[in-house]
C-alpha cells in the first residue's frame, strides 16, 4: 500500500487531467529518490541543478521530467549504481514499486544516466483519490524518471545546502541561485535537443529554458557568467575570449531568440504549465524586451 505520507503530499496538488495525477506521482517519486540519495551519501559529492531543482526547492511553477546533477570533481569513472539500493529502499517504503536501470554505453562519457521505472496504472491503483482514473491509462504505461550526472563538469560554480520537508525533512547540495541561472542560461544559449520537439523548430532549446529565464528574471536573479563562459566554452561553443561581459551575452540571447517561433514555443511548454495565461505573453517582442533586465555576477 502507498504510505500516508504520499496521500498527504498529493494534498498540495489540484488536478484537472489525467495528466496532472501522473506528474504529481512523479513529483513525489522525484523527491523520495532525493531523499533514497541523501541516505546514500551522494550530495558529498554531487550538487542538484537544472529544471526539477527550481520546481522542488523554488516552487517554479514548471513541472520538470529529469533529475540533473553534477559531480563537485571531474570523475568519469562515477556509476550511480551503488545508489540505486538506497533508493530503492526509500521508494519501496513510501509503497512505490520502481526499477532503476543504468544507461550501458560503449565507451565513457561526460554524462552518467539512470532512469526510474514504475508502472502508471498500477500505482494509481494504490494511491486511494486517484483509483477512480486508472481506466484513463493503459495497462503498460511507464511513468519514467531520468537521472543525469555530469561526471565531466565545470567546476567553477558554487553550491549551498537546501531543506526538503516532504516526505520528511532532508537535505541536498544545489547550485546556487546565479550558476543555476547560468546552467539555464548555457541550455538555453546551445542546448542541442534530440527530436522531442518535432522538426526542430526550436532549433535546439527546450520550450521550458524560456519559461524558466522568465522566472529567474522575477527574482532578479543575476546571471554567473564565470560559470556560463567555462560551460560555453567545455561545450566548445565559444572561444576564451568570447562571453566576457554583459553586452557579449546580451549579443547571444537576441540571436538566440531571433530564432524562435513562439507561438509553436507555447504550445510545447503547456503540457507542463499549470496556470496557461502565463504563456499569453510570449512573444518576440516580450522576450526581447527583457534581455535588458539580464544582470551578471
Amino acid at each position: 500500500m502507498i504510505h500516508p505520507a504520499v496521500e498527504s503530499m498529493l494534498k498540495a496538488y489540484s488536478f484537472e487531467t489525467i495528466e496532472d495525477r501522473e506528474n504529481a506521482l512523479k513529483e513525489i517519486i522525484q523527491q523520495i529518490a532525493l531523499l533514497g540519495l541523501y541516505r546514500g551519501g551522494f550530495f558529498d559529492k554531487a550538487a542538484f541543478y537544472g529544471g526539477t531543482a527550481l520546481r522542488i526547492l523554488y516552487g517554479v511553477q514548471r513541472f520538470s521530467e529529469d533529475l540533473d546533477f553534477t559531480l563537485y570533481q571531474k570523475n568519469k569513472n562515477f556509476e550511480v549504481a551503488p545508489y540505486f539500493e538506497f533508493i530503492s529502499r526509500e521508494l519501496n517504503a513510501f509503497g512505490f514499486e520502481a526499477t532503476l536501470e543504468s544507461v550501458d554505453k560503449s565507451h565513457k562519457s561526460g554524462i552518467e544516466s539512470a532512469f526510474i521505472k514504475a508502472n502508471t496504472k498500477l500505482h494509481l491503483l494504490k494511491v486511494e483519490s486517484m483509483k477512480a482514473f486508472a481506466g484513463q491509462v493503459q495497462d503498460n504505461k511507464k511513468l519514467q524518471i531520468k537521472f543525469e550526472i555530469d561526471v565531466d563538469p565545470v567546476t567553477s560554480f558554487d553550491n549551498e545546502s537546501k531543506v526538503i520537508l516532504q516526505p520528511v525533512s532532508f537535505q541536498v547540495q544545489s547550485l546556487k541561485l546565479p550558476d543555476l541561472f547560468a546552467g539555464k542560461m548555457h541550455a538555453l544559449l546551445y542546448r542541442k535537443w534530440k527530436k522531442r520537439i518535432k522538426g526542430d523548430r526550436f532549433h535546439g532549446t527546450e520550450p521550458g529554458d524560456f519559461y524558466d529565464f522568465v522566472w529567474y528574471l522575477s527574482c532578479n536573479t543575476p546571471v554567473r557568467l564565470q560559470y556560463l563562459h567555462d560551460k560555453a566554452i567545455q561545450s566548445q561553443h565559444i572561444s576564451a575570449n568570447e562571453l566576457k561581459s554583459l553586452d557579449d551575452l546580451k549579443e547571444k540571447l537576441y540571436a538566440k531568440i531571433k530564432s524562435i517561433d513562439f507561438e509553436e514555443a507555447k504550445m510545447d511548454v503547456q503540457p507542463f504549465i499549470k496556470n496557461q495565461e502565463e504563456l499569453d505573453i510570449w512573444s518576440r517582442s516580450f522576450f526581447e524586451s527583457l534581455v535588458d533586465r539580464v544582470k551578471i555576477s
